[in-house]
Order: structure tokens, then C-alpha cells, then sequence
């Protein structure tokens, strides 16, 4: 049950984003052919007003086509045929390549209907057909473009603050110096802590919630006391050593953290907006440190991220749409970032091409995407390793 809510959580996030370039195409001039929930191939499928709308056999996420992606060039129908096909249909082939190099784009889709009949709907005819088309994405002015792909990152963004908003609306929880659990085997188990604790001084250092972790870090492993608070009675425990983890020193303890009280709308629109900053310069600088080999240790693939969402949502709902926002938030810098074939780097092409006077071929965003799919895999290959890594227990 939790991981089909997760899923579903995650396939909703997905979605709105896929949403969001298909009106936003609409709404500057161009028809996206294609609408999916989940991806191919297709459980069923309608045409409705030249859209063809359907459900795909994978479940999570979703996909719009918008016409054009790449301008049509003299060779790329040819060289993705095989030889059979090739020779079958010289003529047509050799008209096509013609009108193309011509430029003349009327005489290109003349030509398309004996294709058609001879190559049946395959998906290289719908680019084509989708590229010599008066709404193509390619012919464009460079806003409408960009319009259209910054849509779906958009969304992602919006879909965050909305959801941030309802749970600072419900009420966010309130750090304390409590303890909630503390795990076995760790130097606060060793040294007697019980749940229910409340720990009042470091070292002999009086702390706050906000100044416990970086009071224990400042210890380097070096013994140190403990007071705490038990049933109303003060009580010196230790002494003991922290151990260094990935976030510094710690003792193996939880926090307890209870709900504070939910905040008004205006407020709390105003808290999500300021959360929602904070969790963009932090995400950030996550990506910039795996430029630099740093955090690659936190990447998760999206087994990890929906078994991460998962235990939200066993925790809390107010959890579970917290790590949602903060997952939409991702999503949208994610595909943001400069790199074909992420919306990013769609919008650095468009605007390189308003500056160049011409639009690039297929075959040069391919070439190009060819760099940015090898950093997506070396990132999902990261994601993989952690989370076989932490499924296992190791």
C-alpha cells in the first residue's frame, strides 16, 4: 500500500509536468500530436481534435509529443530505412532529399502520403510529417519556444510551493532536544540514553535544538559528559565518544520532533516560498559538489526516491507531501539544468539559434544530446549503486 501511494505520488508529479508543456504548446500555437499517461506501448488510446490521448503499459510518469522538435534535413528518412526500403522507394526519397534542399517544404509533404503508404505509420514519418508542419516547434519565435518547454519545470515549481504551503498550513514540526529512539549498538545506547530523554548540556555546554548537533560534532571524538533531564530528575550520563558519520559526529540518537501549530495562509505562503529558496540553493549545490566529486554518496535512482516516499508516507501524511514538494522541486531543477536532452537544454538551443539566424539538424541535437545522456547515466549508475547499497543493509 505504501509504495502504491508513493508511485502514484511520484507518476502525479511526472504528469503535471508533461501537463504543462502540452497547454502551454497549445496556448502559443502549437499542437502537441501525443498525450500519454505512462509511456509505450499503449493499454488503450483515443484520438480526440488531432491529439491522440492514451494509457501506457508503464505506469509512472507521462509524455507529450509537440510537432517539429528538429528541422527536417535532406538524408535523415533515408539513413534511418534499411537498404530494402531504401531502394523501394529511390524516387520518393530522392524527391523528398530534393524538396528539402530546396527548402521548398510544400513539395516535402507532396511527397509524404506515397511514404505513408509504403512505410505505414512509423515513428520516423510522424517526425517527418511533424517537422515539415506549419506549427512546428522549430519555426517558432524563440519566446514561444521557450514558453513551451519552461512550462513543465514551472509546474514542478508551483506544484511544490503548493504542497509546502498545505503543510505549513497544517503545521510544521518543532525541533526539540527530546529524544525519540535511539539505535543500538551506538555510543548513546552504550552509555544508558533512554527514549524520553531530554538532553539539556554537551560537554557542559547548555544547548538548543539548534545548537545539539554542532555542540556534539565540536567534541571529535573525544570523550565527553552528558546532562540530561529523566522523569523531572537531572542526571549526568558518560562518559562517551561520538562517532564520525556522513553529517559529522553523532551519538545514534532521533530527535523528537512534535507538529507546531499550523500557520495562516498568507504566512504560511510566504514560509513555503522562503522554503522553497532555501531547498533550491541546497539542491544546487548538491549538483555543483558531483561536478566535483562531492554527495554522490546521496544520489538515488527512482527505486530509492519512491522507497524514500514510501516511508513518508508511513510516517505522516504531512511527510509525505513535504518529500512530494521537495521531489517536484528536484524534478524542475533537474531538468533545467543545460544538457540536452533536459528541457534546459532545449531552452539553451533555442536561444543559441535565435543568435545563430538558423535552427540546428536533427543530427546536431542528437550529437549533442550524446554528451548529456552519458551524464545521466553516470548519475543513474550513482543512484543505482547507493540504493542496492542501502536496500541491502550495507
Amino acid at each position: 500500500m505504501n509504495w502504491a501511494v508513493a508511485i502514484l505520488g511520484l507518476a502525479f508529479l511526472i504528469l503535471i509536468h508533461e501537463a504543462g508543456h502540452f497547454f502551454a504548446a497549445k496556448a502559443v500555437g502549437m499542437r502537441p500530436r501525443k498525450f500519454y499517461l505512462g509511456f509505450p506501448p499503449a493499454l488503450v488510446k483515443k484520438v480526440h481534435g488531432g491529439v491522440e490521448y492514451g494509457i501506457g503499459t508503464i505506469p509512472l510518469g507521462g509524455y507529450v509529443k509537440i510537432p517539429g522538435m528538429h528541422r527536417a534535413a535532406p538524408g535523415d528518412l533515408r539513413a534511418s530505412l534499411k537498404q530494402e526500403q531504401q531502394d523501394r522507394l529511390a524516387l520518393e526519397l530522392d524527391e523528398l532529399d530534393d524538396a528539402l534542399e530546396r527548402g521548398d517544404d510544400a513539395a516535402a509533404r507532396a511527397v509524404l502520403p506515397r511514404l505513408q503508404a509504403e512505410l505505414g505509420d512509423i515513428r520516423q514519418v510522424q517526425d517527418l510529417e511533424g517537422a515539415l508542419a506549419p506549427d512546428a516547434y522549430w519555426r517558432q519565435a524563440t519566446w514561444r519556444r521557450i514558453v513551451a518547454i519552461a512550462a513543465g519545470p514551472a509546474v514542478n515549481v508551483l506544484a511544490a510551493v503548493v504542497l509546502f504551503v498545505g503543510v505549513y498550513s497544517v503545521g510544521v514540526p518543532v525541533a526539540s532536544r527530546m529524544i525519540d529512539s535511539v539505535l543500538a549498538g551506538h555510543p548513546a545506547a552504550v552509555a544508558g540514553l533512554q527514549k524520553g530523554d531530554t538532553i539539556l548540556a554537551v560537554a557542559g555546554h547548555p544547548v538548543t535544538p539548534a545548537t545539539l548537533h554542532t555542540r556534539i560534532d565540536a567534541t571529535h571524538g573525544k570523550p565527553f559528559l552528558l546532562t540530561i533531564e529523566r522523569n523531572d530528575r537531572k542526571l549526568t550520563i558518560g562518559p562517551l565518544r561520538a562517532t564520525k558519520g556522513t553529517n559529522g559526529y553523532t551519538i545514534g540518537v532521533y530527535l523528537a520532533a512534535p507538529p507546531g501549530p499550523g500557520q495562516p495562509l498568507p504566512r504560511a505562503t510566504v514560509s513555503a516560498a522562503r522554503f522553497a529558496w532555501d531547498l533550491t540553493d541546497a539542491q544546487l549545490s548538491g549538483i555543483a559538489g558531483l561536478a566535483h566529486g562531492k554527495g554522490t554518496h546521496q544520489v538515488s535512482s527512482s527505486v530509492g526516491i519512491v522507497n524514500y516516499t514510501a516511508q513518508a508516507y508511513k510516517t505522516s501524511l504531512r511527510d509525505y507531501f513535504a518529500f512530494l514538494g521537495y521531489i517536484s522541486l528536484a524534478l524542475a531543477l533537474l531538468n533545467l539544468l543545460p544538457i540536452l536532452p533536459l528541457d534546459g537544454g532545449h531552452i539553451v538551443m533555442a536561444i543559441i539559434e535565435r543568435f545563430r539566424g538558423r535552427t540546428f539538424t536533427q543530427l546536431a541535437y542528437l550529437r549533442y544530446s550524446a554528451v548529456g545522456l552519458s551524464l545521466v547515466l553516470i548519475v543513474f549508475y550513482l543512484g543505482v549503486t547507493n540504493d542496492i547499497h542501502n536496500l541491502g543493509g550495507g
